[in-house]
């Protein structure tokens, strides 16, 4: 085990190690769940020791916050990539739609199942890659392009979050491509912003006497 751990040692530099571990985490995420994750189990996955695991992560929570760091960094930035290069509110919305659903084609529910797990999900100095941050940046785009309340705005962003999930799940299943379901989602996600815009936003108007 020593000799095998020497080797390991020789053969990678720590930070492809690292990656090595959290690369077999989401592998095994992917397939078969969070319920049996164990060290033990990245480590056999990764042909990496038990005991030079520890010396990159303390524990299998600290592993997974890292993981699911890693996972958000690398979506948000593809996501922010798109939203920077849209000149419409169609594409936008479409684009954002697409690098979510082309990362969930690739990748799986790995963000999802961490973030289903509070003790992974709770970071106690979020990354800068975090829905908070991205529903500020869609919101204030809304309520700039619409002249809506950015509030309201906020509201309705964080709301239409939840559909490219759901979206996900539904893609997975095979039924549709992605592409059928890149618009089918980003139909539905522009549809209610009109209609918050044209019928919520109106109602919601103080009268003028």
């Amino acid at each position: 085990m020593e000799l095998d751990e020497q080797r390991t040692k020789r053969r990678y530099s720590p930070e492809i190690r690292r990656s090595m571990i959290l690369d077999s985490a989401a592998e095994i995420i992917n397939s078969e769940g969070m319920s049996n994750l164990s060290m033990e189990k990245i480590s056999s996955h990764a042909d990496i020791s038990k005991s030079l695991m520890y010396k990159y992560f303390d524990n299998l929570t600290d592993l997974l916050k890292e993981l699911l760091k890693r996972e958000l960094e690398s979506l948000r930035r593809l996501q922010f990539k798109a939203a920077e290069n849209a000149n419409t509110f169609e594409e936008l919305v479409r684009g954002v739609t697409y690098e979510y659903l082309s990362y969930i084609n690739s990748r799986g529910l790995i963000i999802e199942r961490l973030q289903s797990d509070p003790s992974v999900s709770d970071f106690s100095d979020p990354t800068d890659y975090g829905r908070s941050t991205s529903v500020d940046y869609l919101a204030s785009l809304v309520a700039k392009t619409f002249h809506m309340p950015l509030e309201l705005a906020r509201a309705a962003t964080d709301i239409s979050f939840g559909l490219p999930s759901a979206a996900g799940h539904y893609l997975l299943s095979g039924a549709m491509s992605l592409d059928e379901v890149v618009e089918l989602t980003s139909t539905m996600i522009i549809g209610s912003v009109m209609v918050v815009r044209d019928e919520y936003f109106a109602r919601k108007k103080n009268l003028i006497r």
